[in-house]
């Protein structure tokens, strides 16, 4: 098949939907498939991973324009940012595309509830972490004294929750606690044991190092953060208006509401920290499984 997707393989220190849309085309080509990234003749699916113009200022009214006069292609559009983080017109644009593409994929129930979507042309395919996130995963049952607990963002979005570490590393400073962050930082925000974006490769070395993972993130679609930490072996900490976090995390860790409760969420994953621990050791999930089955979905399709 001729598929085209219309986001480009990246290097560097991307987000997961990145490394996901990287895999994607690799495993596609392993497979014997043609894999473009500007609209031509003879295309048989139309992967759209977002609706918005790309590099080719080709978006979702092209697909649609592109499938009127090549009804047998089809538009499959995978639906991770919703909009939630301060982008709303992100949010009224998926919506739009709700009647028009063929078939959905989410990246969690979650998003697929928030959003609306209640058609029988859609399934949930929730994210995993890539295979390199369990090269180092941490099997250390018991936490020392000084328990060492990160988070990690390449957004600068509020909704990432910086209110929330900013009070903790506070708390932290006063308990004995080590509070570290790894990536990009709003003006004005700045934490005590900081570290600048850096590769999945390195990240992969570092989260191990930690023993519990903590996120004060709202309204994820498809939050891939704490999926490598799960891969990394640390039970999480996590919003409950985190979206996909939820789906993800339940049974992994603890959750909470504001500050008062997080800090209750965090003690009782210390105590519990034996039984957390061990249940996120049996988390297996990766992505190159999560690619193969959207592989399998544009064949079946």
């Amino acid at each position: 098949m001729k598929i085209y997707i219309n986001r480009q393989p990246k290097t560097g220190p991307w987000g997961g939907g990145a490394k996901t849309v990287n895999k994607l085309w690799e495993q596609l080509e392993t497979r014997g498939h043609t894999v473009v990234d500007g609209l031509q003749p003879g295309i048989d699916i139309i992967f759209c991973f977002d609706p918005r113009p790309n590099h080719n200022s080709e978006h979702h009214q092209h697909f649609i324009n592109y499938r009127a006069v090549n009804p047998s292609t089809k538009i499959v559009q995978r639906v991770g940012d919703l909009g939630t983080h301060s982008k709303p017109q992100l949010t009224s644009l998926v919506k739009q595309t709700l009647n028009i593409s063929d078939y959905f994929i989410f990246p969690s129930l979650w998003a697929k509830e928030w959003i609306g979507f209640t058609g029988e042309n859609g399934c949930v395919i929730d994210n995993a972490p890539m295979a390199i996130f369990y090269d180092n995963r941490s099997q250390i049952l018991n936490l020392p004294d000084q328990v060492s607990v990160v988070t990690h963002h390449w957004s600068t979005n509020p909704k990432k929750g910086f209110d929330l570490y900013s009070l903790f590393e506070k708390w932290a400073i006063t308990n004995n606690i080590s509070f570290n962050y790894i990536g990009q930082l709003p003006p004005n925000t700045k934490f005590t044991n900081y570290t600048k974006p850096i590769s999945a490769i390195e990240l992969a070395k570092e989260l191990p190092k930690h023993h519990i993972y903590l996120t004060a993130s709202e309204e994820e679609a498809g939050a891939n953060h704490v999926l490598e930490a799960l891969a990394a072996g640390l039970p999480v900490v996590y919003r409950d208006t985190g979206g996909s976090i939820v789906n993800y995390c339940e049974g992994y860790g603890e959750s909470y509401g504001d500050f008062d409760s997080m800090i209750s969420a965090f003690d009782n994953v210390v105590k519990k920290y034996q039984s957390y621990k061990q249940s996120v050791l049996s988390y297996t999930n990766m992505n190159d499984l999560v690619v193969d089955k959207y592989c399998d979905l544009l064949e079946e399709i």
